[in-house]
């Protein structure tokens, strides 16, 4: 006990100097080292056990340093003071010259320094040299085979793994547990589940692996059915069942499993929070987000950056740009993380000159910007519409940050110039590109010769993006899409039923809207909301009022051959003006009308919202694919530029 105490007190009254170190092992050099405490005299060095514990503190606290000093003036030494200082060195990459020399010292090495030495080779130089290691290992226990299972499945080489799992003399809970998850990171979910059921022990990571497997293939009902076998569930347990629920859409019953954690007396993490943000974002259900936001103000996690990064994402994607911006600024402690999340945000909802100036800021703090900044940056200056500024941030991130372009990059800069309709240099700079370029980056052409009507150039994205990828529907509908803007009906005709010969299906277009915690949904020409004759009724009471004010229907987005009548039909029986007019059905005056769509807003839609907001005096927030609307008095945060 008193040695115990001793260590406890060195521990906390450390303070550094610098020394000379020639250590015993033959690794002298200059190092940051801790003076001893007077009360350690030479002869409690003699004492193996309090200096081993002594060793153990410091490696624990990251200080090696130390721990050699300690380790220098041992007068015995047992083959668990050498271990300690092999695992200590073994502990970073790189090390593996120093690592051999302390292990070629040990008088008795026994199977944990051989241990230590194996995981060394593995993470130093990959399975196949760790494989020759273990082979010529004059001792091995469960943890050495432990260790060749858990590297092959870590690569995918399941074949390998099982093997060697075949052959080892004594299996535990870790090794059931690496195979269990090797199958289900390799997607190999069938024979992840006969090697659960076959185990003869399971750990709660081999119960919550299985989880995780199930999640990932989208069996959800099975996931539960082991949650609620289980006897002990751990932190990681509740995650994986929470983020299972966000994966597959079930961002509802994901809250409600986090409130049932915290009536159990679990306290969630911000992994946890994190989790069911991200599904209440990609749901776009801000209501949802709000609860989990009253959760999270009720927990220590109110003051966590992970926790407060996760709500400022959430409320941006949500449409709530202001109460990101709050949130934002209450973040004491911001990471690299937490700006990109706002810079992010205000780019969607067009808020450009913020964006950049916030950028700014970030520099002026000593933060340095990363790849996932620029993409940020770079989305701000589309949807702003400063392309020469972009271009000139483009150039200062190879330059001035030594960040090298990554196809997001460019795609974001395709799209830039395109929508100024400078398709000749995004063209020029597709075939700059120092790799392959992807689909999306001719998807992205593509679209913006769509907007400026530039045929030859749209054939020439068109015919790249689906020899890159066969089954993209993007290159096919756009392509029909230009030709029906021109009227060239036969050509619309010929693409359709090469999407039919290639077994291509369109991603069909849907707007949904939540209306007191219940997401509505509606496709174009919807036939199946129960309250469909009232959205009819009041989409006719909307379009006679805009055709007063002076609304056209923009006839080239109804993409069909048929009559100008039926046409206008088409257009006023799309998703989105459904959602909206369901909207003012059904949203209190004052608070705005938030819709989500799948696909990008058309042009004659983006028109018509426009003048909806005037007339009925309501702000509209429309999220499409690529950014936030925010429509008011006539008009629209994008400036038409979109």
């Amino acid at each position: 006990m008193y040695y115990s105490g001793l260590v406890r007190n060195f521990v906390l009254t450390l303070s550094k100097r610098h020394v000379s170190s020639s250590s015993g092992l033959g690794c002298g050099s200059t190092m940051l080292v801790t003076p001893l405490p007077s009360q350690f005299n030479q002869s409690m060095f003699n004492n193996v056990v309090a200096s081993n514990k002594l060793i153990a503190n410091y490696l624990r606290l990251g200080d090696m340093d130390s721990a050699l000093q300690v380790f220098d003036k041992m007068t015995v030494k047992s083959t668990v003071t050498w271990n300690s200082i092999l695992a200590g060195y073994a502990k970073n990459l790189g090390n593996f010259e120093v690592v051999r020399q302390v292990f070629d010292k040990i008088p008795e090495p026994n199977s944990v320094s051989y241990n230590i030495m194996l995981a060394c080779y593995l993470n130093n130089f990959g399975i196949h040299r760790a494989r020759a290691y273990f082979d010529v290992m004059p001792v091995k226990d469960t943890a050495s085979w432990n260790t060749m299972i858990s590297g092959y499945a870590q690569i995918g080489l399941m074949g390998e793994a099982r093997m060697m799992f075949l052959a080892m003399p004594e299996k535990n809970t870790v090794s059931w547990s690496a195979m269990v998850s090797g199958y289900v990171a390799c997607g190999d979910l069938d024979s992840a589940v006969e090697c659960f059921y076959a185990a003869t022990v399971k750990s709660v990571i081999t119960w919550t692996a299985m989880i995780t497997g199930y999640m990932k293939f989208g069996r959800v009902e099975s996931a539960e059915k082991l949650f609620q076998e289980m006897s002990q569930k751990t932190l990681v347990t509740w995650n994986a069942m929470i983020a299972g629920y966000v994966d597959n859409s079930r961002a509802e019953d994901g809250l409600k499993l986090l409130k049932t954690m915290l009536e159990t007396g679990a306290k969630p993490n911000a992994v946890s929070l994190t989790s069911v943000l991200l599904g209440c974002s990609n749901l776009s259900a801000l209501q949802l987000g709000r609860q989990v936001h009253q959760l999270v103000c009720k927990s220590p996690l109110s003051s966590d950056t992970t926790a407060g990064t996760s709500l400022v994402s959430m409320y941006s994607k949500c449409g709530e740009l202001k109460d990101a911006s709050k949130l934002f600024v209450q973040i004491q402690r911001k990471d690299l993380v937490s700006w990109n999340a706002m810079i992010s945000g205000y780019a969607q909802h067009g808020a450009g000159e913020k964006a950049l100036e916030l950028f700014d800021a970030m520099k002026n703090d000593g933060m340095k910007p990363d790849w996932i900044t620029f993409v940020a940056v770079f989305l701000a200056c589309n949807h702003a519409g400063f392309v020469d500024l972009g271009v000139q941030y483009f150039d200062a991130m190879i330059r001035d940050y030594g960040i090298e372009a990554r196809p997001e990059h460019y795609a974001c800069m395709v799209d830039l110039l395109g929508r100024r309709g400078r398709l000749s240099e995004a063209k020029d700079l597709i075939k700059s590109m120092p790799f392959k370029p992807h689909p999306a980056i001719f998807g992205t052409l593509l679209g913006a010769c769509r907007i400026h009507k530039n045929l030859d150039l749209a054939e020439f994205a068109a015919k790249n993006l689906l020899a890159l990828d066969p089954s993209s529907a993007t290159g096919y509908v756009q392509l029909a899409n230009i030709y029906a803007a021109q009227n060239r009906w036969e050509h619309v005709a010929r693409i359709r039923r090469s999407m039919k010969d290639n077994n291509v299906v369109k991603t069909p277009g849907y707007s949904w809207i939540e209306i007191k915690s219940v997401v509505h949904e509606f496709r174009s020409s919807d036939r199946l909301h129960p309250e469909l004759v009232s959205i009819h009724k009041k989409l006719n009471e909307l379009e006679k009022k805009m055709k007063m004010a002076g609304y056209i229907p923009d006839l080239e987005f109804a993409l069909h051959d048929v009559e100008e009548e039926l046409k206008e039909q088409l257009l006023l029986w799309h998703s989105e003006k459904l959602a909206i007019a369901f909207g003012h059905l059904k949203v209190p005056l004052g608070v705005p009308i938030r819709v989500f769509k799948n696909l990008r807003v058309c042009g004659d839609c983006h028109t018509a919202i426009k003048y909806i907001s005037a007339i009925e005096g309501r702000e509209i927030i429309v999220r499409d694919t690529t950014r936030f609307h925010h429509f008011k008095d006539g008009s629209c945060s994008c400036s038409d530029y979109w």
